[in-house]
């Protein structure tokens, strides 16, 4: 015997059902995530760049933060994605307070675990920089944003509301090997890079 749909799943129904139009809509791919939104377009070194995906970290069943990335053109394979020339940004809301230990230990054991020997030791001067860097956070409160932003001619540089923390680290060899600690061959989270490579 088939039950009747309750009103509760009939609305559900409609709102899932809006969802899917509207994410069909040409030129629509805004997304928000746990209450941390993504814009689609991001505009970074006279560059408009648009949002590849968007998903969550998430620790054991913790929810870390969300995080969206920005490119020059979608992709669906990381490989093609890091070979991308231009700007890049990696935006992060978080959605727990975390500490700038948290980040820099994080950052650093992801960074070994998708580069390699002779990667870490070319890049160590600014992976220690980046790591002290990170340190000097404090503690960071649910909500805040942080960017890690790739602008061409100047480097990885890192910003916390907006405000950039620290000096640009030269060259896009080294904003692609950071890139890797979502998008490398172990990545610190495997579902977050698949919605960060669109979903597929």
């Amino acid at each position: 015997m088939t039950s009747k749909p309750t009103p509760a799943r009939k609305t559900a129904r409609h709102l899932i059902l809006a969802t899917l139009l509207t994410a069909a809509l040409p030129g629509w791919s805004a997304v928000d995530i746990k209450g941390a939104h993504f814009n689609d377009t991001y505009q970074l070194a006279n560059q408009s760049l648009l949002l590849n995906g968007a998903g969550v970290r998430v620790k054991i069943i913790v929810d870390v933060y969300a995080a969206g990335l920005y490119v020059p053109h979608k992709e669906h394979d990381a490989t093609a994605l890091l070979g991308q020339p231009g700007a890049k940004s990696l935006q992060i809301v978080l959605l727990r307070d975390l500490t700038g230990e948290d980040f820099a230990d994080a950052m650093v054991k992801g960074f070994r675990k998708n580069n390699s020997d002779n990667d870490i030791a070319k890049f160590q001067p600014k992976i220690d920089e980046l790591h002290s860097l990170m340190l000097g956070f404090g503690t960071v409160k649910k909500g805040t944003t942080i960017r890690i932003d790739h602008a061409p001619g100047a480097g990885t540089r890192v910003l916390v509301e907006g405000v950039q923390k620290g000096s640009d680290l030269a060259g896009e060899d080294f904003y692609n090997a950071l890139l890797r600690i979502w998008l490398g061959g172990s990545p610190v989270d495997s579902e977050l890079k698949e919605a960060l490579l669109g979903g597929k």
